[in-house]
């Protein structure tokens, strides 16, 4: 009497070369893009204090929400301005003086050559016997007085350009200490430079505050990032490239990244979220950890807000990130349960036979497991722990057997 063959009924799939896309998560903390520390520049009592101004509250830029005691600040810029109206009288005298000095050169000059020719005339007179030696030495007295006088004139014209170059120079001082007196009004003014959160306020009405002194503390409202931590090889993953031997170079870096798409959910409730996208990696990694920091941004956070059925995404709320990257090179992947122990998968091959076959994992996602090699498309897989796997054991499909 023959005796049948011992044959087992197991679940199969067909092997499939499918492009996976990376799905990484992470966690961390929301923080805003920009902040805002209004701190003294100069020195004063606050005078006025914006009734706004309070934590929490939502500020647009132009805002004047501080203001310093602009009197002393109002009295140098004064000061400068009649200091600048006399050097430019100053100037304007010193252009008189110059016309009338060459003026004055002029006439003298004139008057020293009549002054000469006099007195080479009585020379004459003196050297034939006519006039006496008195009438000369008068003369030349004459003369001599003449010619200092011209001389001075003509010094005091020369010193005109070194005196027109002070005056220049002290102009100039004098717009420095103007534009550093109204530079100095300005800063009395504390504006919002941008539209921002208000977190805390160091000062009060009638406060008299120093330069340097801290102010406002607030948080921009227009973007917040999150630094998320990612395992480096989840994140290498993500950013590979889709090309057999595609290598990653920095000049590259920003259009890997901008690739990867990005949900930001809000741990405490996941139904609330909002799509961010990932703009760069911080300097420093985690060495324990083994782990990126990657930043993500997301624009307008406070959009579609509706407390308290839909937050805003604000500083300090603790989310998940999930980062999808693009699809990747099309690879066969199998379902968790299909590798056993070892790395073996168990295939039905063509004569309905069990075969075992050793495979290589290349990374796990979502309950699939992407081989990067061992098998081919288009081969049998089962699905089932078979208990004992032996080789060639005849295999049924659970389709077939019934």
């Amino acid at each position: 009497m023959k005796h049948a063959e011992r044959s087992v009924v197991a679940h199969t799939i067909t092997a499939e070369a499918v492009s996976l896309r990376t799905v990484v998560r992470g966690y961390g903390n929301v923080k805003a893009a920009r902040s805002w520390e209004a701190v003294a520049e100069v020195a004063g009592t606050i005078i006025r204090r914006h009734p706004d101004l309070e934590t929490g509250n939502i500020l647009p830029p132009g805002t004047r929400v501080l203001k310093i005691d602009p009197t002393v600040y109002e009295l140098a810029v004064a000061e400068a301005e009649a200091d600048l109206r006399a050097l430019a009288a100053d100037l304007a005298q010193l252009d008189v003086d110059q016309a009338n000095t060459s003026r004055l050169v002029a006439l003298e000059e004139s008057r020293l050559h009549l002054a000469e020719a006099e007195l080479a005339r009585v020379r004459d007179l003196v050297e034939r016997g006519v006039a006496a030696q008195s009438a000369l030495d008068s003369q030349e007295r004459t003369t001599l007085q003449v010619r200092r006088g011209v001389e001075e004139l003509r010094n005091a014209h020369a010193l005109i350009p070194s005196r027109r170059a002070r005056l220049d120079s002290q102009m100039a001082r004098t717009k420095a200490i103007l534009a550093r007196s109204r530079r100095d009004l300005e800063k009395t003014d504390i504006v919002v430079p941008f539209d921002l959160r208000v977190g805390r306020v160091h000062v009060e009405r009638h406060q008299f505050v120093g330069a340097g002194q801290p102010l406002i503390s607030a948080d921009g409202i227009n973007r917040v990032e999150i630094a998320a931590q990612i395992p480096v090889m989840s994140f290498r993953r993500l950013l590979a490239g889709t090309a057999p031997g595609d290598t990653m170079t920095f000049s590259g870096l920003a259009e890997r990244l901008a690739k990867v798409s990005a949900e930001v959910r809000l741990v405490s409730d996941p139904s609330q979220s909002w799509i961010g996208r990932l703009v760069r990696v911080e300097s420093a990694l985690d060495p324990q950890a083994r782990s990126v920091p990657a930043v993500i941004e997301v624009d307008n956070p406070y959009a579609g807000a509706n407390p308290p059925l839909r937050l805003p995404l604000v500083p300090n709320m603790y989310v998940e990130v999930v980062l999808t990257g693009p699809d990747a090179q099309a690879r066969v992947t199998l379902p968790d349960s299909a590798i056993h122990e070892g790395g073996l998968v168990y295939l039905r091959d063509s004569d309905g036979r069990l075969e075992l076959r050793d495979v290589s994992v290349a990374w796990r996602q979502s309950g699939q497991a992407v081989l990067a090699g061992g098998v081919a498309p288009g081969e049998e897989v089962i699905l089932d722990d078979l208990m004992p796997a032996i080789p060639g054991l005849r295999v049924d499909p659970v389709g077939a057997s019934e």
